[in-house]
């Protein structure tokens, strides 16, 4: 059975009020760095949306008439006005609809989560917090000044539980802040990200999401 070390949890005012488990299954793994650029590229290849088209001289409107006579005018021969060299003419070797997705193994895409968030944990980017300090309603002004003394980083990926409509709402308006729920929780959103912040609700879900999908192997 892995070993585990310990992170602090912080409280809204950024003090220690606790302390939770990192599985070295998840948080001491290998940062497979090529790996790690296959699954981002190959996520980023399948949300391309693929639907680019240009039309060839077959498609494109107008008449298929001859322009101009064959020979006398000391022009080029020319058979159509839909020919590409003409304006408004068909497009040669244009893009076509298609679809962009990779096939990329469950395997490899739970690898380079894992190596990713080992990586934050190394570097002390990972952060465990038990709330944002948010009263009943939304607000981005306290989320902006808790992640101000939590998270140092330029670009912040706040990871909360599905039930916590309240936190979700407070940081989505936040420039530079992302927000997922802990079963959204990816490569790219990680590696693009300089701050890791989990909820503590948003965490044990997570931990114990991942401890399942072990036990079924």
């Amino acid at each position: 059975m892995a070993t585990a070390t310990k992170l602090d949890v912080l409280d809204a005012k950024g003090k220690k009020a606790g302390s939770v488990d990192l599985p070295e299954a998840i948080f001491a793994a290998e940062t497979n760095v090529p790996l790690i650029h296959q699954v981002v590229t190959a996520q980023l290849a399948a949300a391309r949306q693929g639907t680019h088209k240009t039309k060839t001289r077959g498609e494109v409107s107008g008449s298929g008439v001859k322009p101009f006579k064959q020979k006398g005018t000391g022009r080029a021969r020319q058979g159509s006005i839909r020919q590409p060299e003409h304006r408004g003419g068909g497009v040669v070797h244009g893009p076509v609809p298609r679809d962009y997705s990779q096939r990329t193994p469950k395997k490899m895409i739970a690898a380079a989560l894992r190596g990713l968030l080992s990586d934050r944990a190394r570097a002390n980017r990972l952060h465990v917090v038990e709330g944002f300090g948010i009263g009943e309603k939304p607000s981005t002004k306290t989320a902006r000044e808790f992640l101000a003394t939590v998270a140092p980083g330029n670009r912040v990926l706040v990871v909360v539980d599905r039930e916590d409509e309240l936190t979700a709402l407070s940081v989505r308006n936040l420039p530079q802040v992302h927000v997922l729920f802990q079963d959204q929780l990816n490569a790219y959103d990680v590696v693009v990200s300089d701050d890791l912040v989990f909820t503590k609700a948003a965490f044990d879900a997570f931990v114990a999401g991942r401890a399942a999908k072990e036990e079924t192997k």
